[in-house]
Parts: structure tokens; C-alpha cells; sequence
């Protein structure tokens, strides 16, 4: 078994029972992930549309995925028949296809609308601008009965790759205050997740008010190069 235990037991432990723990398994091999299920671990996220698919056809079902990379609109049917959330929804087209893929599978995926707090251009997602407006069009077109088969669940972002902790820091604050806003326009007690903070960071996404991290190398080690 090549995951760290040890670390994983302590973050469990530190994390309790109110921030989720996402386990990052890409590009990690199905014996790691089914040694971190045999610890009773059920969240597992991936970044690549192929890996994941290949994976779930090997690994038990009752995993819930957690697709948390840059989702192209054309590769939501490969992954709708089996996702439990799709992290990274960045566009209204996305969502729309997804809530099509869904029906078509007679299921409801979870999705998290991405922002872009990082000052990186290769990040994805919403501006602020960008969000407000697509949730207040999202919220009129509900009540016309669109998206019947996906829950927007939350929402998640990506800090700046940096050293600078006071930058981060900066950011996680910004989408915490974003989150809050969105909360005030929804009024849905299904808009409850806030997803940031990964291994170098997670302890300040919670300080900031994350209840969700994805943690990928303090449990599996380094990542091994990307597919």
C-alpha cells in the first residue's frame, strides 16, 4: 500500500465532522484507491474525463466521484451515467449540458459553480460579475422548470500557486464572501458547499470558512506525470 495512512488519519481527524474531505486520486493507480476505500473512504476526485471512467469500471460503486478538473461540454456523457459532483462548472452552457446528460441517465449530479479568485490566467471560472448575473438568470429559469436533474450544490475556486500565504489567504476570503452573497439570492439549503483549499493550503481555506478540501498529495504522495 503506497498511501500515507498516518496522514490520512490525522487530517480525518483534524478536519471532524464539518469540512469534507476530497481525496485527489489522478493519475494514482486503482490499488491506492481502493486501499484509501478499504479505510472506509468514499470521495475521490479526478481531473481527467478518461481516467475517471476507467477507474470507476474497476473500483466499487458505491464511490462517489468527484470530477474537479476543466470539463469540455462534449465529454459530460462519458462520466453523467456515474458522477456524484461536478466541481468545476464554469459556463451556463456546461450546466445545461449536464442537467441534459443527467436526465438522459434519469439522475441528479451535484455540480459546484467554479470562480476565478486566482490572478493565474490558467485558471477557469466565473468573475463575480459573471457568477451574480448567472445566478440570478439560473434562479427565474428554474421556476420555468429548467435544470431539473443537476443541484447546484455550491461553489468552489482555486487560490493563486504562490508562496505569498497573504495573497491566498486574500483570495480564499474573497470567494468565502462571494459564497455568502450567493446564499442570500438562492435561499436554498442545497447551496451549502464551499469547496477550497488543497494539501499546501487547506488549514487556511478552513480558517476562511471552507467546509470542503481536496487533498491529493499528503495522502498518495507526489503526483507522477499527468496523462
Amino acid at each position: 500500500m503506497s498511501i500515507n495512512q498516518e496522514n490520512y488519519t490525522h487530517i480525518v481527524s483534524e478536519l471532524g465532522e464539518n469540512v469534507q474531505l476530497v481525496a485527489v486520486s489522478k493519475t494514482k493507480p486503482v490499488e491506492d484507491i481502493q486501499a484509501l476505500y478499504n479505510l472506509k473512504h468514499r470521495d475521490f476526485g479526478e481531473n481527467y474525463v478518461q481516467e475517471m471512467t476507467e477507474k470507476h469500471s474497476q473500483l466499487p460503486r458505491d464511490i462517489r466521484w468527484h470530477f474537479i478538473g476543466h470539463l469540455q461540454s462534449n465529454k459530460v456523457k462519458y462520466i453523467a451515467p456515474f458522477v456524484y459532483m461536478i466541481q468545476g462548472v464554469d459556463s451556463l452552457k456546461l450546466l445545461y449540458e449536464i442537467d441534459k446528460q443527467a436526465a438522459r441517465n434519469q439522475r441528479n449530479i451535484q455540480c459546484l459553480l467554479q470562480v476565478h479568485i486566482a490572478m493565474e490566467e490558467s485558471k477557469f471560472g466565473f468573475s463575480e460579475e459573471e457568477l451574480m448575473e448567472s445566478i440570478r438568470f439560473m434562479e427565474e429559469n428554474r421556476l420555468a422548470g429548467r435544470l431539473q436533474n443537476t443541484t447546484i450544490a455550491g461553489l468552489m475556486g482555486m487560490a493563486s500557486f504562490t508562496e505569498d500565504k497573504d495573497k491566498v489567504r486574500k483570495e480564499f476570503h474573497s470567494l468565502k464572501t462571494i459564497f455568502d452573497k450567493v446564499r442570500q439570492i438562492v435561499k436554498n439549503e442545497n447551496f451549502s458547499v464551499l469547496s477550497m483549499g488543497m494539501s499546501s493550503d487547506y488549514r487556511m481555506a478552513i480558517e476562511e470558512g471552507s467546509n470542503m478540501v481536496r487533498i491529493g498529495s499528503l495522502i498518495f504522495g507526489e503526483r507522477t506525470a499527468a496523462k
